[in-house]
């Protein structure tokens, strides 16, 4: 249908609303047309949740062993096991994120002296090469991104999605601007189009996420939301793998 046929059968109800009858159908058609997508969309979330809690309980039980493996090592670096931190999920909700502890202990005090030396321009997130709270096992469980591993908790818990935009910490939600806020419209994710490197939008692009700034990881987080599906899900899924392999990846 071109945009002129739109433009005419707009046009045409307009007029037919001028008349009570006119004016009940097309009441009835809003109606109808707000009930279908009402009835879209919440299947889809349902389709998505359902994809999120299988999942999680696959990598769960699969991955048990390494779950102690990892926890037995950061233990015996000395200090707990899980690192507990603050994020903004859907709608800007706070969250508790699980992560390996791959810090020292003291590491969030540390940060404020350290912002100093960021690697990135803009200064919302925060990296930083050879990172000095970065304990041993932590370089270790980091490159190999093992310590992402609790958050399929955060999943299940319905906290996280396995695929969303990055839960951001309080320090760079401070620092948004109106526009990064629309990341709060889903979910956030364990792995997303930056993390894997996929800028063009191929099918088996994998990239290296180090060279993407943060203004192009919104963009991308944004292409995501107004374009996610479950295939788009699977197919994210599927790349992280190998973009972790290859030290690409989340």
């Amino acid at each position: 249908m071109t945009e002129t046929e739109i433009l005419e059968r707009m046009a045409d109800r307009l007029l037919a609303a001028q008349t009570p009858w006119g004016r009940a159908r097309l009441n009835f058609y809003v109606k109808w047309k707000r009930l279908a997508w009402n009835f879209v969309t919440s299947f889809a979330h349902f389709i998505k949740r359902i994809f999120d809690i299988l999942v999680s309980l696959i990598a769960i039980i699969c991955l048990a062993p390494v779950f102690l493996g990892i926890a037995i090592a950061v233990k015996l670096d000395g200090g707990p096991i899980f690192f507990r931190q603050t994020r903004y999920g859907l709608y800007g909700r706070e969250f508790g994120m699980l992560k390996f502890r791959s810090m020292c202990v003291d590491a969030e005090a540390r940060l404020k002296d350290l912002l100093s030396k960021n690697e990135k321009k803009e200064g919302i997130t925060f990296k930083m090469k050879d990172d000095p709270r970065i304990t041993k096992i932590g370089k270790i469980i980091r490159k190999s991104s093992l310590d992402e591993l609790p958050q399929f908790w955060n999943v299940l818990k319905g906290e996280m999605s396995i695929v969303g935009p990055r839960p951001p910490v309080k320090r760079e939600v401070e620092l948004y601007e109106q526009r990064h806020r629309r990341r709060f419209n889903v979910k956030p994710g364990i792995t997303c189009l930056w993390q894997v490197g996929e800028r063009e939008g191929g099918l088996f692009e994998i990239g290296d996420r180090n060279s993407i700034d943060f203004e192009e990881q919104v963009d991308l987080d944004v292409r995501y939301i107004e374009s996610q599906s479950l295939w788009k899900d699977v197919l994210l899924l599927l790349k992280t793998i190998p973009a972790i392999l290859f030290g690409k990846g989340a």
